[in-house]
């Protein structure tokens, strides 16, 4: 049995756990973690697992992304044998409206799922990843209506406009192995044939603050769209409060064909740098070259890109919630010609059962990108914006599930010299859908006894 196949059978028995293993209650050597000082004992708590260096897995966001280690986690747990067992995973189904000119409507389904598997292994621990996405066949080809997104091609090479693209079947099928070096430094290897480089910060389907929110960025193409990448391989060193990681890998987009693996040359690279300057807050910057990323205009080669990114998040648990806020920027450039991209999102449960959600974005996307139907203008930039906020309530508790219900309405704004092609300034667009996702674990959902992994503090 290859390697794929095994990840994708591991995913599939995290799903058919039985209830009787969601909640172990006698993990073998357990250490306890305190809760934090700053958090009220009704709430979800960040996970209670560490790793090396006592760092919590919390802090664990997609591929080696971080994300502040005050992160509630919304997952299902179970032990088998040696192994920890998590099941993660966020689905919507939605109607969406988008106006204007190129505005589109769709009754689809946005989702993802992710099954995680880690034990000791010697003096480290090893973790292996599947994730994997029904959109190919819940949104479509082409995706579903978001207005002023961009990136990916359809229907035999069309470009993807005014739509986000779907995630493929396989989001990632990686293995992560960590071990503790000193008392202060611990090494990370990460790799495999679906994965995520050291390029941008936590995607945005892991990020707490767009967890409630359906919909990619604008911006996604110049800020984490390398979070299914066909093959990576990844170092880094880090400490309590610090990472340092640089990764190779395949930086192609999918392509059209969301089914299969798009494996190619390792011939892409990027580094990135992590800080941690309180359990609230993580920071990171990035850089890349991503080799024939995109195909070239009129079947032309194929265009390299070299990316930049820097991005701030902020967490901070409340007496019956959190709120989560992060700031991004991103930059590509191809040839002499760059573009710029930056977000601003927050997210806030109140009342337990209440989010409020928002996005603020602006992007530097070319005639070309938007596909606009005029020749002379394939060439220059324009500066869209895109303004979104929503509202989310908690229905129903399924046992280890909640049923969500939430609707979000937005405000796209494009130059004068596009409102011929939109029909509008100011397109507006509007969305309700119906969500199912874990409930956040807590130290009693873990049977109150987390487990602490050899060379912790």
């Amino acid at each position: 049995m290859n390697s794929n196949v095994l990840l994708a059978c591991l995913a599939l028995s995290l799903i058919t756990l039985p209830a009787s293993s969601q909640h172990p209650t006698q993990p073998s050597k357990p250490a306890v973690q305190q809760p934090r000082s700053d958090q009220h004992p009704a709430q979800p708590m960040s996970m209670g697992m560490t790793g090396p260096l006592g760092i919590p897995m919390a802090r664990d966001a997609s591929g080696t992304a971080w994300l502040p280690d005050s992160t509630p986690v919304y997952a299902l747990h179970g032990m088998a044998g040696s192994w920890s067992l998590m099941l993660h995973g966020n689905v919507f189904a939605q109607y969406l409206y988008e106006g204007g000119d190129r505005g589109e409507d769709q009754f689809g389904s946005i989702n993802w799922i992710m099954g995680m598997a880690h034990r000791e292994i010697g003096r480290g621990m090893l973790m292996l990843r599947a994730m994997m996405s029904a959109e190919p066949s819940t949104v479509g080809e082409c995706g579903y209506p978001d207005l002023l997104a961009t990136g990916e091609t359809c229907n035999g090479g069309q470009i993807i406009r005014d739509r986000q693209h779907p995630h493929d079947l396989f989001m990632e099928l990686a293995a992560n192995y960590q071990r503790a070096l000193t008392d202060g430094v611990a090494l990370q290897l990460y790799g495999g044939p679906v994965g995520e480089p050291a390029l941008g910060p936590p995607a945005y389907p892991h990020r707490l603050s767009a967890l409630s929110n359906p919909i990619a960025p604008i911006g996604h193409h110049w800020l984490d769209a390398t979070h299914i990448s066909f093959g990576v391989a990844t170092a880094g060193l880090y400490g309590r409060t610090w990472k340092l990681e640089g990764s190779v890998f395949n930086g192609r987009e999918p392509d059209e064909n969301r089914y299969d693996l798009d494996l190619d040359a390792l011939d892409s690279y990027s580094g990135r740098v992590w800080l941690s300057p309180s359990p609230h807050w993580m920071l990171q910057a990035s850089a890349g070259k991503l080799n024939e990323v995109e195909p070239g205009r009129g079947g032309g080669p194929r265009v390299d890109q070299t990316r930049m990114t820097a991005s701030a998040t902020y967490h901070r648990p409340m007496m019956s919630g959190d709120w989560a806020t992060t700031a991004a920027w991103g930059r590509n450039k191809e040839a002499d010609h760059a573009t710029n991209a930056a977000l601003l999102e927050s997210s806030v449960t109140f009342a337990t059962a209440n989010t409020l959600f928002m996005r603020g974005e602006t992007a530097g996307k070319t005639g070309e990108d938007l596909d606009i139907n005029d020749p002379s203008l394939a060439d220059v930039t324009f500066t869209v914006r895109t303004v979104s906020l929503g509202y989310v309530r908690d229905l129903a508790d399924l046992g280890s599930f909640v049923l969500r219900l939430g609707a979000r309405g937005a405000l796209n704004m494009v130059p004068s010299d596009l409102e011929r092609f939109y029909g509008s300034r100011a397109p507006m667009g509007f969305g309700v859908f119906v969500n199912l996702r874990p409930r956040a674990m807590t130290m009693g959902s873990m049977g109150g006894m987390p487990m602490q992994h050899r060379g912790t503090r």
